[in-house]
């Protein structure tokens, strides 16, 4: 019988395939929460570098299959991308590696668990085939060792070039860096970071800091500190100040929480959202943060509840989340390509409507976690054309290093972390 970490590992890859869940909320369950530290470890990496090494485990298993990928039996497959990802890339016995995934596909068609153990014994004497050249073949890299659907791959050549393209998947086949910000309201907060071994460098953006050593993921439950990717922090500080000032998509509230920190005395942020879930999980974090200038509503930004402006707004529009697929590798392989247009339409009427909540002088930051053009200056540009009253306006001085012509961008392969955009748009 397979080990639990790996059971639910199966498990959690079928939910996901399936659409039913995203893996960061698998993750979080009960179940895999209640796993001994050491077997949890075993599940996060089981799963998370499934999906981010997908293209080059199936590129290694297509080696030792007597059949197309594409014919392979669903539940054989994760069977086997399990069993590979242990042989190719983890300290697993082989023969644990085999025995395990051998169990998986007999406990879901007991009929294949004799063409798993025949695929992954030949993978582990045979190993895996050499990876496609990025150079002269910088599609094939991009879909086997680069781990991108096959649209994905195309288009990021089309954009970015054959060598951008390769940099900028190689730059997301591993988890990110961990970025974070301390809690200004606890004044001891860098003391007992230090306590706990926890050593890290300031970032590019103000305030962020990049962990170098330990883990400091504990000292967040504590509210000590907040885990925060620096793009995230770059387009919450884009929008923040004084006075009264709105993010309009606040969920899951980092970019809130930071607007609130930087507001001072006088100032009010309000946190709108219109998933009640999420909502909820907003207020356990800001209780624990502590936030009193934070105020948290339900409320849909294409129906904004307000009868008066705010200073600033910011809109974190929903989106497609390309941009983070290193730290969230099921939306590889979950997104398509006609996804991007269905945002792009509902990010440009979320726009429309936030936009009469900027008081005349005021600022309005728009921003996705994507770098895909129609979700990005696609969205922007007509709007402004659109939108005399509002105009483009140049990034600070302080995200020089993230300008990118009007607009702002954070690039993995560049900076870390994952792929951002803003643009920042002064109102009449």
């Amino acid at each position: 019988m397979a080990t639990k970490a790996r059971a639910l590992a199966f498990a959690i890859l079928e939910e996901v395939e399936r659409g039913r869940t995203t893996v960061a909320d698998a993750l979080a369950t009960r179940d895999a929460e209640a796993l001994p530290t050491r077997d949890r470890a075993l599940l996060h990496e089981l799963v998370l570098g499934t999906l981010r090494r997908r293209g080059a485990l199936d590129h290694a298993l297509a080696k030792h299959l007597d059949r197309p990928i594409a014919r392979v039996d669903p539940p054989l497959l994760r069977a086997l991308r399990l069993g590979a990802h242990q042989i190719l890339n983890l300290r697993v016995p082989d023969r644990a590696a085999v025995a395990e995934s051998v169990d998986l596909a007999r406990a879901a068609s007991p009929r294949g668990a004799g063409f798993v153990n025949a695929v992954l014994r030949g993978l582990a004497r045979g190993g895996a085939p050499d990876p496609p050249d990025p150079t002269t073949d910088p599609k094939g890299w991009l879909t086997a060792t680069g781990s991108l659907p096959e649209w994905l791959a195309e288009r990021w050549i089309a954009s970015l070039g054959s060598a951008a393209a390769v940099a900028r998947a190689r730059a997301q086949l591993d988890a990110p860096r961990i970025s974070f910000r301390l809690n200004p309201r606890v004044p001891e907060a860098a003391a007992r970071l230090e306590a706990a071994g926890i050593e890290a460098t300031a970032g590019l953006v103000p305030g962020a800091l990049r962990a170098t050593t330990g883990r400091p993921a504990a000292l967040q439950a504590e509210g000590l500190l907040y885990l925060q990717d620096e793009g995230s922090q770059l387009v919450a500080r884009l929008a923040a100040g004084p006075d009264r000032r709105l993010d309009a998509c606040a969920a899951p509230g980092g970019k809130a929480f930071l607007m609130a920190d930087l507001a001072g005395a006088s100032g009010t942020v309000v946190a709108a959202e219109s998933s009640s879930r999420r909502l909820a999980a907003m207020r356990v974090l800001a209780l624990r943060w502590g936030a009193p200038n934070l105020r948290l509503l339900a409320a849909d930004g294409l129906r904004p509840p307000f009868r008066s402006g705010f200073v600033a707004v910011l809109l974190d529009a929903p989106c497609s989340g390309l941009g983070t697929i290193a730290r969230n590798p099921d939306i590889r392989w979950r997104v398509r390509a006609a996804d991007l247009g269905r945002h792009a339409e509902r990010q440009g009427a979320l726009l429309e409507s936030v936009s009469a909540l900027v008081e005349p002088g005021g600022l309005l930051v728009y921003s996705v976690c994507s770098a895909e053009p129609e979700e990005t200056e696609g969205v922007l540009l007509p709007f402004v054309q659109d939108h005399p009253a509002f105009s483009l306006e140049p990034p600070p001085a302080w995200a020089a290093a993230f300008a990118s012509g009007p607009f702002l961008r954070t690039e993995p392969e560049r900076h870390g972390g994952d792929a951002f955009f803003a643009g920042l748009l002064r109102r009449a």
